[in-house]
């Protein structure tokens, strides 16, 4: 249970929203196009948190180090600039988290380590985000997640203490984020998570299976 907790903020991709579909079609295409058989969304979700190097690992085996990494991975950014909300989902719960959360005058808003290029546009587009208080890209401060940085800035834009915010994720670069700016985390269990992704090892306060659960961690 968190006490005296004055704004709530998310990651993005895993936690509010479901955006594997469409990070997974962006690399997929890439495949069909170069005449490779397309692969089920199911071999692309648990590397969606990880997104360009996650989808590209799935699609070609490739890493970062690849001599045609930065060719492929500014073609999956085209791909997916294209396509960011055709199938993209608000995980189920998280409207209702939302609405209850601003209904106890508790703001919300996001720290994501996808670039402003892409969180701008998508949380633009989709009308969950409306009522965000602040939104924090991979890009808008010098060092993105696990660095405390971004969730630093998030908290002055709020105009609180980081240690009266909370932080959800579903990633362990989120925990250590958290931890490193001194906010309480909470590890969203339902979210991508990676492969071989041990929870229970992240060090986060709180663990939630669904969205809906972080309200019995709010006196």
């Amino acid at each position: 249970m968190f006490s005296d907790v004055q704004a709530v903020l998310f990651d993005l991709d895993g936690t509010l929203i479901d955006s594997a579909p469409d990070l997974g079609a962006a690399a997929d295409r890439m495949r069909v196009v170069r005449g490779l058989p397309s692969l089920p969304l199911a071999q692309y979700r648990p590397m969606a948190g990880a997104g360009a190097r996650g989808m590209l690992g799935i699609a070609f085996g490739i890493t970062p180090e690849h001599p045609d990494y930065e060719a492929l991975r500014e073609e999956f950014f085209s791909n997916y600039e294209r396509a960011m909300t055709e199938r993209t989902l608000v995980f189920e719960g998280i409207a209702e988290l939302l609405e209850r959360l601003r209904g106890r005058g508790l703001p919300w808003g996001v720290v994501t380590n996808k670039s402003m290029r892409f969180t701008g546009p998508l949380t633009r587009q989709m009308p969950l985000f409306a009522t965000a208080a602040t939104v924090i890209g991979g890009d808008s401060t010098p060092h993105a997640k696990p660095h405390p940085a971004p969730l630093l800035e998030a908290a002055r834009q709020l105009a609180l203490p980081a240690a009266r915010c909370i932080y959800v994720g579903d990633d362990e670069r989120d925990v250590q984020a958290g931890r490193a700016a001194g906010m309480p985390t909470v590890a969203a269990t339902y979210g991508y998570l990676g492969s071989n992704a041990d929870t229970a090892l992240w060090g986060a306060d709180a663990h939630i299976r669904s969205p809906l659960e972080l309200l019995s961690l709010l006196k």
